[in-house]
């Protein structure tokens, strides 16, 4: 099975560049699955209902989410009944919505299932239940009903709960991916037998912050006063892929991050360091 992840999608900058390479990319790639972290995807808070049936139709085939879930609140609410989109699992108990499917994904061998979970971290976060605690509790679950493929999302701010999550989970889940600073990292691997990537980074504008228009960013670092970020309208934007070769074990053998630039019909590839 050969999955790919999608960092965190911002506004229609990143929605753009998706419609207009991913198909390519799955056939190019042999991709089986597409997940996407889509909590930025509408205007850069939140996911629409329209926005999620464009993304969808693009050949994403699930959306995972994080601290702006439910910046849409309205939309949300009926997209996690609807729509396979996911909220982190972590969230207090009560909330409408999951963070964990099980899916039936078609490969060249047949129906297999994937897990995927998707969780948040604790610093500089939302209210949410101890993520390590909780994310042992679905993978018992997980390997009680015999799920050897799991991917996890884990959207947060800190890269050291990160790789805590790595040091738990190694060679129990097929691969973990971080999400939420917009920022990708360079220390993707396989460490016994998962794939793993500290953060993915944004999928929109790469010329601005994070995705966003620089100037209100600048003038709260100098002059503390902040303002409601803004999406922008033109800008050079960038597509991140990770992608996941996963063996009928459950385990990672191959793994590498695609970039691709707006105005570069090239990619560009790097592949995992194996431990």
């Amino acid at each position: 099975m050969k999955i790919a992840f999608i960092g965190d999608i911002v506004g229609r900058p990143g929605r753009k560049i998706i419609k207009d390479n991913l198909t390519k990319i799955k056939e190019e790639f042999g991709i089986d699955f597409v997940i996407a972290n889509g909590e930025n995807a509408s205007h850069g808070f939140g996911l629409t209902i329209k926005n999620c049936d464009e993304l969808l139709k693009m050949g994403i085939d699930l959306i995972t989410g994080g601290n702006h879930s439910f910046d849409k609140k309205k939309d949300m609410m009926v997209l996690l009944e609807t729509k396979p989109v996911l909220r982190p699992d972590n969230y207090p108990e009560g909330l409408i919505g999951s963070g964990l499917k099980v899916c039936d994904v078609q490969t060249a061998n047949g129906i297999e299932k994937l897990a995927v979970i998707n969780l948040m971290g604790q610093f500089a976060m939302p209210t949410v239940e101890n993520p390590f605690n909780w994310a042992k509790k679905l993978l018992l679950q997980l390997q009680e009903d015999g799920i050897k493929n799991i991917f996890v999302d884990f959207h947060a701010e800190a890269t050291s709960e990160k790789r805590v999550l790595l040091m738990m989970l190694q060679n129990q889940v097929s691969g973990i991916c971080g999400t939420h600073t917009h920022i990708g990292t360079d220390d993707l691997q396989i460490f016994n037998n998962t794939a793993y990537l500290t953060d993915i980074g944004l999928t929109g504008c790469r010329d601005n912050v994070i995705g966003m228009d620089k100037k209100v960013p600048i003038q709260k670092a100098t002059t503390g006063l902040g303002g409601h970020f803004e999406v922008p309208s033109t800008g050079k934007s960038i597509l991140q892929i990770m992608v996941i070769d996963i063996n009928e074990d459950g385990k990672a053998i191959d793994c590498f991050k695609i970039k691709k630039l707006c105005n570069n019909n090239e990619y560009i590839i790097t592949k995992a360091m194996i431990d």
